[in-house]
């Protein structure tokens, strides 16, 4: 079965096989409420107790902040980024909260957190394309993040635009990507994977 010209190997909502990450964005501002809308969509990601250790720091396009913001990742991503509407710093804070112990899952907690926030993304009509394409050394240090955090990821986000619009090396990339068969990754009772 194909959904969004993709084949899925079993049912299941279209929105995991209609989401994807394009480069070309039209920049167009999103409206305060859209961006408080992603925000809440990560607010109810499940994570360990309950910690919900994700932060995100943000820029909008335009506003005072872009620019250092953007200078934050690698230049290839600058290349395509700065048409987007919403550019997305995505930090763990590596200890609980409530006890100030080691959380073993911030990472994993953030991640859900992410996912959310791209799934909520395609719903409005929206793409988001996360990256790791970041000076982290320089983000760590720009954004003035603690060291019990982690900065964990970038992603953009805007309205996807024409992919004619992207240089030409940019275009080819401009696809959606296949995935692994479901039997590629599970095994049941042991590790099989060497």
């Amino acid at each position: 079965m194909k959904i969004n010209n993709r084949e899925i190997q079993f049912p299941l909502n279209k929105i995991f096989p209609k989401r994807w990450s394009p480069r070309s964005f039209n920049g167009k501002k999103l409206t305060k409420t859209q961006i408080m809308t992603l925000f809440e969509a990560a607010r109810w990601s499940p994570s360990a107790f309950n910690g919900q250790p994700w932060k995100f720091v943000y820029t909008e396009r335009g506003d005072k902040n872009w620019k250092r913001l953007l200078n934050l990742l690698i230049p290839f991503n600058q290349m395509w980024v700065k048409n987007s509407s919403l550019l997305v710093f995505v930090i763990s804070n590596k200890k609980f909260e409530y006890n100030g112990k080691s959380n073993k899952t911030h990472s994993f907690d953030v991640g859900a957190a992410w996912m959310s926030v791209a799934l909520q993304a395609s719903l409005m009509g929206l793409a988001a394309h996360g990256m790791s394409g970041i000076n982290y050394k320089k983000a760590t240090e720009v954004l003035k993040i603690p060291k019990n955090y982690k900065l964990e990821m970038a992603f953009a986000v805007g309205k996807k635009d024409l992919k004619s619009k992207l240089p030409a090396d940019f275009q080819k990339m401009e696809v959606q990507s296949d995935r692994n068969k479901v039997n590629k990754f599970i095994s049941k009772g042991t590790f099989v994977w060497k």
